[in-house]
């Protein structure tokens, strides 16, 4: 059986090769990390203690009136359940009352009315339409900047964007550790604290959970 051993020199040459490959992509994904992980920390305190921080809560109404063409296709459209607003209807909307609603939103239609549900993080919003007469209200409420925020840590109501960048940053964060733990091994051979305060990390939560968590 043949042994390949490896030259002092090319054993250098690996770990360094893994050193630079591995500090380069801590602080990439660090820097990619850096401003969501101070969100979250931030957050995950405000979450923590929302009992104590009390809710601005704002309450919006704003009225308008269909116009008469737009107001008799509502009336005329035999539609009960849930379904889209036409496309023109929602383009006043947005146009007059600055209301965005998303192409594929639906509403709830019924022979008086029709209703649209429109969450959001930090608040909550609707917009009603009277089919008969036109008559439009949309109603908006904010609870404040502390609410925002929670409600963007925990991704409530932000949109497939919002979810799409949560996605990223949560991979960013997962190379940002394992490329964390690696350097760890490589360098605690001369840093004998290294492995207790790692299992410290793991047991501190753990323990709390068995003893104090039913």
């Amino acid at each position: 059986m043949t042994t390949t051993m490896q030259a002092p020199g090319q054993a250098t040459e690996k770990r360094g090769f893994w050193l630079r490959q591995l500090r380069r992509w801590h602080w990439i994904s660090s820097a990619i990390c850096l401003v969501g992980m101070l969100l979250f920390a931030v957050t995950g305190f405000t979450l923590n203690h929302a009992g104590d921080l009390p809710a601005q809560l704002r309450v919006t109404e704003t009225r308008a009136q269909l116009p008469e063409a737009l107001r008799a296709q509502l009336a005329a459209t035999d539609t009960e359940g849930e379904a889209p607003l036409p496309e023109a209807v929602r383009d006043w909307i947005r146009r007059t009352m600055g209301v965005r609603i998303a192409a594929g939103t639906a509403a709830e239609w019924s022979a008086d009315e029709l209703h649209v549900s429109l969450p959001r993080p930090g608040g909550d919003a609707w917009l009603a339409i009277e089919r008969e007469t036109g008559a439009v209200t949309h109603e908006l409420t904010t609870r404040g900047p502390v609410a925002l925020l929670n409600d963007l840590h925990k991704g409530r109501h932000a949109g497939p964007v919002w979810s799409l960048f949560l996605d990223v940053f949560a991979v960013a964060c997962l190379v940002f550790c394992v490329t964390g733990l690696w350097l760890l091994h490589l360098y605690a051979g001369n840093r004998p604290s290294t492995w207790p305060l790692v299992g410290l990390g793991l047991v501190v939560p753990l323990l709390i959970v068995i003893l104090f968590i039913h």
